[in-house]
């Protein structure tokens, strides 16, 4: 009985914490997931969206279907490829994920 009773008196004297203290490992989480994956996500987001802005009629591109064509055309929205001689597909934009260089297409 003399043992159980020490025990609460030493929970309740730990109990004092500050605030700051208590959010602190949920601070530190939060501040590793933003550097481990948001950050990265964006900065790809970003450098993707700079490639599709710069493409220009003559680049070799790659898709997300795994087409790898010449751009022909291009629209606010849609790009025209050549994926072989005299076949042109029409794709978005968007569906762009790479820009592949010059001679590339030649060489499959």
């Amino acid at each position: 009985m003399f043992l159980i009773s020490s025990a609460f008196a030493a929970g309740g004297a730990t109990g004092a914490e500050s605030p700051i203290m208590q959010f602190l490992p949920m601070i530190v989480i939060f501040a590793l997931f933003y550097l481990l994956l948001i950050r990265p996500q964006q900065k790809k987001a970003k450098e993707t969206k700079q490639m599709l802005a710069a493409l220009s009629k003559g680049d070799e591109v790659m898709t997300q279907g795994g087409f790898a064509g010449r751009v022909t055309k291009l629209s606010d929205q849609y790009a025209t490829l050549e994926i072989a001689e005299g076949v042109e597909i029409q794709v978005a934009r968007a569906a762009i994920t790479g820009k592949l260089e010059k001679g590339t297409i030649k060489s499959l």
